[in-house]
């Protein structure tokens, strides 16, 4: 464990938490907020090493103690439950040193894309909207639908969704990909296992200070709202299209009835998205091993198996006897152990890694 960086980051904190009680600070509030929220981020490491430093010194003590011969056998029993807890504390730091990933306090936009196998690929995108819904009413996050394409059926050919609420990236980051199903549709006479997919895209929701969109390279058009089947929702034509002339990228809202809050929800999407390739521009790196998040929508090209004549869901990325996980639990919204499983892993391999807080 690199005590220097432990002993640099509990500098840094007792510095902001000094430079939040003066006076300067205080009549300016950005710089309050932004000192505030750094002070925040600092503080589970700052008090698990505070807490370390306090076992050590007690351990310390103890070891003179040792040296009584009319304390020793006590002394001995206690310094061996004090190294369990500073093994445990340690094991903790290590985590807590682990680089933060900068989009965690972000909110998130969510893409479902219905991929091959027709209408069952649609139902199924409608059942992983309705798994995601549910955890976001356990985790007490908002959900608010941006564009939707529904099938005649109940499908949904694809759908963009916002999601608002603490921890919201640092646990749906990890659902990106393609997400393949295996069940009999309801459209299937014969009762055969049919094999579908569809994809799954996860972007961070950025602010105007994050990445300044450029008007001038954007066209805006309105259009009516239209449902399954193209009938139309109303008669207004307050639904709004955004392309980025430079890239091709195109943006639709058509939820809100409203035209300047459709207008205003396209524009975060739109920003959000040239966000991410503009990350991936400056890291070819981590872009090279994320490659793209939405994937071909083919079968084979998966991160996660729902096998519903089995009850397991298999992720794909996990190994052991972790990857598996009951389905009736899952698709009604309880991901928690397996997003838990997925965070595991990914502290796993930063740490073998090496990598670390500056």
């Amino acid at each position: 464990m690199n005590y220097d960086q432990l002993q640099k980051l509990k500098r840094q904190y007792e510095e902001l938490q000094q430079r939040l009680q003066e006076p300067g600070t205080w009549q300016d509030p950005a710089l309050y907020a932004r000192l505030q929220k750094e002070t925040q981020e600092l503080a589970p490491l700052a008090e698990a090493y505070a807490a370390w430093e306090q076992t050590a010194a007690e351990l310390q003590s103890l070891e003179e103690m040792r040296q009584d011969p009319e304390f020793r056998d006590l002394a001995q029993e206690e310094i061996r439950n004090l190294q369990q807890r500073r093994l445990a504390q340690e094991e903790e730091l290590k985590l807590l040193l682990l680089p933060k990933d900068p989009n965690d306090g972000k909110n998130v936009i969510m893409e479902i894309r219905a991929g091959v196998g027709g209408e069952e690929s649609a139902l199924f995108a409608s059942d992983l909207f309705r798994m995601y819904s549910m955890y976001a009413e356990l985790r007490r996050w908002k959900v608010e639908v941006v564009n939707l394409n529904e099938t005649e059926l109940g499908g949904m050919k694809e759908i963009s969704f916002v999601v608002e609420g603490e921890g919201a990236w640092s646990r749906l980051k990890f659902e990106a990909g393609g997400h393949r199903v295996q069940r009999v549709p309801v459209t299937e006479s014969g009762g055969r296992i049919h094999t579908s997919a569809a994809t799954v895209a996860v972007l961070p929701q950025v602010e105007e200070v994050d990445f300044r969109l450029d008007m001038n390279e954007l066209r805006i058009d309105t259009f009516r709202s239209s449902g399954a089947g193209g009938q139309h929702i109303n008669k207004t034509e307050s639904a709004i299209r955004v392309t980025h002339l430079p890239t091709g990228l195109v943006v639709e809202c058509q939820d809100e009835r409203s035209q300047y809050k459709n207008k205003d929800r396209a524009l975060q999407i739109m920003r959000a998205k040239l966000y991410e390739r503009e990350q991936e521009k400056q890291q070819a790196a981590i872009a090279a091993e994320r490659k793209t998040q939405i994937g071909s929508g083919d079968r084979s090209d998966r991160v996660r198996t729902y096998n519903f004549p089995q009850n397991r869901v298999t992720d794909h990325r996990l190994t052991g006897e972790v990857r598996s996980f009951n389905l009736e639990s899952i698709i009604n919204g309880n991901l928690d152990p397996l997003l838990d499983a997925l965070t595991a892993m990914d502290q796993a391999r930063k740490l073998a890694a090496g990598e670390a807080r500056e």
